[in-house]
């Protein structure tokens, strides 16, 4: 019976493989290239029906029918006929009788495969992540928002009677934040000429003034919580300056609010997110509309004279959002940053003069506190780390500064930081925990030396006290050595000064004391931010190793997974596989130990327990043995992917893979941080090698060698197809190319066009890179741009602007309908008529172009235009899916669309980025017409050229 069926399931085909003699008295089946082998009929032993259906179980196999034999189940490399079941085969691969050599794998679905895959993915992410955002500098001690006994006065061996918090400085705080207000538009020529009653108080008055250095990111909200906490934010921050959450750090705010002190707000609403339950009244402004910066303004102003009259608040908060605006829209230069520079000057007066007014009543003098959340790069934006983005404009103003004749006081560079412990013993609060910044000791020079030295005492105990908590190594900071020797100077000098308070020693001792003191908090702030911003470089190379490891897997394993059986096969058992595994988890491990027990500063990774640590290292060596299985397997056993020439068109073309690895290398490029701010440069470089490619390719058609091939080349063109199904063209760019497919058929002019056309893009994409100088390495030189910006060259931006729209109008309109032209046309009117009522533009008309309007009137006339468009487009491309008559609705349908997002980026663009659109229609027209009309259909990467030039350029 058993010889039977193995018989006929031979003679149909179902092994694959020959009977062989074998030493043993078995026999084996060649499967492939594995062989397995089969025990004697006297040997087997009789599977029964649940045996036979283990059988048909332990190899996982579907069912399918066949069609001579019903059906059969899939072993290995061959099927298995029911029968063979019935006649009492063993199941290979258990029992000992068995003697073939089988490899142990892991057989994996693909969804399986997946879900491991996107789990470790995210591990390595997570690790990644949490050394590249350095947890924030935190004191752990006490309780949030309520404030720990001051330290008592240092004394050597004598009874100091001064234990208690110091009484506050001043009566009445207002704190007048202007947003964009960057250093120079104070202390520089802006200031000199439009704000003179600031400039007198910097120059002759009773002030301070101090250049405050913001740590990026510089974006309202984080530099908000850097004022008045005191502390780093990161830049996680940067995703809630969108909805800025409370704020729950310790801060001046939250400590004046509890001490019993009425805070009154207006401004920007971000204050009232983040102390929500603070103020007893407020009145925010939204910062979403950056057009507006008048209104924005007004809605703050108008509540000065009522406020300012009464005396029932302690604390008065000013956000003016204006500044800011104007630089956002039109840059630093444009002619409104000088109007809204002299309303906040008459603004400071007004606060300033009711203040002085005021305190013949009050036992205390007030503080007028003038500064800027961050600087204006000279884009107009800001966020980044380029000097007139960081620097910020500062001027503490109170009578109790009063300057001697012949006081200059220049101003100082500090750390925006410092704000937070001022403002807090101005105040007389307790400096917040979290805080790194330093008290400015110009505000508290006119007090008496044994109140300078207490004062600085408590800024140095809240720093070393902070410093202990976050550095494990704090007795070897030089800041904490600094600290100790200055108390240890302190209380002998307090010691001296309750023996004898008349002593002549006392003065010069007190001003060593007061100096040591002073750079042991200099010392201990930057200590601090280093710490702060300090990487976790072993976890970040942890995680980066994962990521790296599992990306090398899913693309060895894709071919596999992807395939008709959607499994992959893990080799667990392979005695090589075994080895390295071993060495990568001593070798991982010994490295651990050696980083863990050199590293100096704080690391997450070695922060982990053993058990965890253990577990991460073991992982990271079976991927690694993974991927060197797979690389092996795809190498030696002849799997890697060979190009058919015969299916040359189903394959991405050398263009595709040239975008798809700059994509890459780009995203590559900014796992540095430093480089984000010069993504652009990346850029550049994909483009011009796009440019030379295609160049390359045009003239390897237009001259073919011997070889005579023109049909392979960087277009990845196949010889036209035929398709059942018709092409629609949707576009209209393929009726000169229909049935060509190589250059044979141009002649004359119109192949050196085509010739001409990729040197042409190159030299038009060159040309607009000077026109906008873009980065922290190259935004501060000048170029074509700033000129064209220039308020003394109007007339020639008015000129190249009206250029520009005739011919944007001239590119865009020559598929629209009849009556999308005209709205084009009059929208393009429109965008000049808007950018002449913003000041930007000259009329021929009216040289001034005052009178006009504020630019709201001819926005909207636009958008009109720009909604018809858009409607007409899709109304066409909804009736021609409808209605197949119609089918040539479509085309126009798509240029219409495309004209309406023309003619809204006409009117979003700055006046002198007119060009960058004007070039990026050029070479979309330059592109589609030559360098594509005759090498085949346009490749994918090629398609989004120019808008990656205008995208990167106009920026």
């Amino acid at each position: 019976m058993r010889g039977e069926v193995l018989s006929h399931l031979q003679s149909m085909g179902f092994l694959c493989g020959t009977l062989l003699p074998e030493v043993g008295g078995g026999a084996s089946v060649g499967i492939g290239a594995a062989r397995r082998k089969y025990v004697r009929p006297q040997h087997a032993r009789p599977l029964g029906a649940e045996s036979a259906r283990s059988f048909t179980r332990c190899f996982r196999a579907p069912v399918r029918d066949h069609r001579a034999a019903g059906t059969d189940h899939r072993l290995g490399g061959c099927f298995l006929h029911p029968e063979a079941a019935a006649a009492g085969l063993l199941c290979l691969g258990s029992g000992t009788r068995v003697h073939a050599r089988r490899e142990c794998v892991m057989r994996l679905g693909s969804g399986t495969f997946a879900a491991g895959c996107v789990v470790i993915e995210v591990l390595g992410v997570a690790l990644f992540l949490r050394g590249f955002f350095p947890a924030p500098v935190r004191s752990f001690s006490g309780t949030e928002h309520h404030a720990e006994p001051p330290a008592p006065e240092p004394s050597a061996g004598a009874t100091s009677n001064w234990t208690n918090r110091p009484p506050p400085l001043f009566s009445k705080v207002v704190i007048m934040l202007i947003d964009g207000l960057r250093d120079d538009f104070v202390f520089g020529s802006k200031g000199v000429k439009f704000m003179p009653y600031t400039t007198y108080l910097v120059e002759k008055g009773a002030s301070h003034s101090f250049v405050a250095e913001a740590r990026p990111p510089t974006v309202t909200m984080p530099r908000v919580k850097a004022l008045m906490t005191g502390s780093l934010p990161g830049f996680i921050d940067v995703v809630r300056n969108l909805n800025s959450p409370a704020l729950l750090e310790d801060n001046v705010i939250t400590q004046a609010w509890a001490s019993g002190r009425r805070i009154i707000f207006y401004g920007d609403e971000t204050w009232v997110k983040l102390f929500p339950r603070h103020f007893v009244e407020y009145d925010g402004t939204t910062s979403f509309f950056v057009s507006d910066h008048t209104e924005v303004d007004d809605n703050v102003t108008r509540h000065l004279d009522t406020v300012l009259k009464r005396g029932d608040w302690d604390v008065l908060i000013l956000h003016y959002l204006g500044l800011d605006h104007i630089g956002h829209v039109s840059g630093p230069h444009s002619p409104g940053i000088g109007r809204k520079l002299g309303e906040m000057d008459s603004i400071l007066m007004r606060v300033h003069t009711s203040l002085l007014a005021q305190e013949r009543e009050m036992p205390l003098p007030s503080l007028l506190v003038l500064c800027g959340d961050h600087g204006m790069a000279e884009r107009g934006g800001h966020g980044a780390s380029s000097v007139e983005e960081v620097n910020t404009a500062l001027l503490l103003i109170s009578s109790a500064f009063e300057r001697k004749p012949g006081d200059i006081r220049r101003p100082q560079h500090i750390q925006q930081t410092d704000v937070a412990p001022t403002l807090a013993i101005g105040l007389g609060l307790p400096i917040p925990k979290h805080s790194v910044g330093c008290l400015l000791l110009p505000v508290v020079a006119a007090r008496a030396m044994r109140e300078q030295l207490r004062l600085l005492h408590l800024n140095a105990v809240q720093l070393s006290r902070l410093l202990q908590e976050n550095v494990p190594s704090y007795k070897r900071e030089p800041g904490f050595e600094q600290f100790q020797m200055s108390e240890r100077l302190h209380a002998n000098w307090v010691r001296l000064y309750l023996e004898d308070s008349r002593s002549e020693v006392l003065l010069s001792l007190g001003s060593k004391v007061r100096r040591q003191y002073s750079d042991a908090l200099r010392t201990l702030s930057r200590s601090l931010s280093t710490q702060g911003a300090h990487y976790d470089v072993y976890s970040m190379v942890v995680g980066a190793v994962v990521v790296l490891e599992v990306l090398a897997l899913l693309l060895l394993g894709v071919p596999q997974v992807l395939g008709a059986a959607a499994e992959l096969d893990v080799p667990l058992s392979s005695p090589v596989s075994c080895l390295l595994f071993y060495l990568a988890l001593l070798l991982l491990g010994a490295v651990h130990v050696i980083v863990c027990t050199s590293a100096e500063s704080s690391c997450y990774f070695c922060s982990l327990a053993w058990p965890a640590a253990a577990a991460v290292l073991a992982l990271v060596s079976a991927l690694l043995c993974a991927v060197v299985s797979a690389l092996t397997r795809t190498l030696v056993g002849g799997e890697l992917p060979k190009r058919s020439p015969a299916r040359s068109g189903s394959r991405w073309s050398e263009g595709d893979l040239l975008f798809l690895l700059g994509t890459l290398g780009h995203a590559a490029s900014l796992g540095s941080s430093s480089f984000v701010e010069e993504e652009h440069q990346t850029w550049y470089f994909l483009i011009n090698t796009l440019c030379l490619a295609l160049g390359h390719d045009i003239c390897r058609r237009c001259f073919p060698g011997d070889d005579g091939d023109r049909e392979g080349g960087f277009a990845g063109v196949a010889p036209t197809r035929p398709d059942k199904s018709p092409r629609h063209d949707l576009l209209g760019l393929d009726q000169r190319r229909k049935g060509q497919s190589s250059l044979d058929t141009l002649r004359g002019r119109e192949k050196w066009m085509v010739l001409a056309s990729p040197w042409l893009v190159l030299s038009c994409c060159r040309l607009l890179r000077s026109l906008n100088h873009t980065g922290v390495q190259w935004a501060h030189r000048p170029d074509l741009g700033h000129w064209l910006a220039s308020p003394d060259h109007r007339a020639e931006l008015s000129v190249l602007a009206a250029l520009c729209l005739l011919a944007i109008f001239a590119l865009a309109h020559r598929r629209c309908s009849p009556v999308s032209r005209v709205a084009m046309a009059l929208g393009l009117l429109g965008v000049y008529c808007y950018r002449a009522a913003t000041g930007h533009l000259l009329l021929p008309w009216q040289q001034d172009s005052k009178g006009i309007s504020k630019g709201i009137i001819e926005a909207r006339f636009v958008y009109v235009f720009v909604l018809g468009l858009l409607f007409t487009g899709t109304k066409d491309l909804l009736k021609s899916r409808v209605i197949a008559a119609d089918r040539a609705r479509q085309p126009a349908g798509l240029w219409d669309l495309h004209g309406g997002l023309v003619l809204l980026a006409a009117l979003l663009v700055r006046p002198h980025n007119l060009p960058v659109l004007l070039c990026s229609l050029l070479v979309q027209a330059v592109m589609t017409r030559f360098s594509l009309v005759s090498v085949g259909s346009k490749p994918p990467a090629l398609r989004h050229l120019p808008f990656m030039c205008f995208e990167k350029i106009s920026a």
